[in-house]
C-alpha cells in the first residue's frame, strides 16, 4: 500500500509563514493528484489546494493569493507554502495523494495530519 508522511506545521503568529511537505512511499506507479485538506475543530474537512500531475492547481477561495501548492512527481512529494497566515487558518492539515500502484491498482491515501495553529 501507499503511506504518506507529513512534515511541518506548528505554531505561528498571524501574518507569519509555514511550510508543509508530504512524501508518499510504496509501490507507486504514477500519481494523478496531490492535495492538502484541513479540518478545524467542529467543522468538516475542506479542500485547501490540489495539484494535478500536469501542474494544474486549484485553491480554496479563502487561501488564494496566500498559499502555494507545488509537487515533485519524481519524488512523490507535495508541498504547501502558507504565507500571511490568519487565525482562521488554524486546523489539522491532511495530505492526500491519488494515483496507481505498480501491483494493486489505484490508491487514494491520506497522511496522519499535522497541526497548524495561528495565534499571537
Amino acid at each position: 500500500q501507499v503511506q504518506l508522511v507529513e512534515a511541518g506545521g506548528g505554531l505561528v503568529q498571524p501574518g507569519g509563514s509555514l511550510g508543509l511537505s508530504c512524501v508518499a512511499s510504496g509501490s507507486i506507479f504514477s500519481i494523478n493528484t496531490m492535495g492538502w485538506y484541513r479540518q478545524a475543530p467542529g467543522k468538516q474537512r475542506e479542500l485547501v489546494a490540489v495539484i494535478t500531475s500536469g501542474g494544474i492547481t486549484n485553491y480554496a477561495d479563502s487561501v488564494k493569493g496566500r498559499f502555494t501548492i507545488s509537487g515533485h512527481n519524481a519524488k512523490n512529494t507535495v508541498y504547501l507554502q502558507m504565507n500571511s497566515l490568519k487565525p482562521e487558518d488554524t486546523a489539522v492539515y491532511y495530505c492526500n495523494q491519488k494515483g496507481r500502484t505498480a501491483l494493486w491498482g489505484q490508491f487514494d491515501s491520506w497522511g496522519q495530519g499535522t497541526q497548524v495553529t495561528v495565534s499571537s
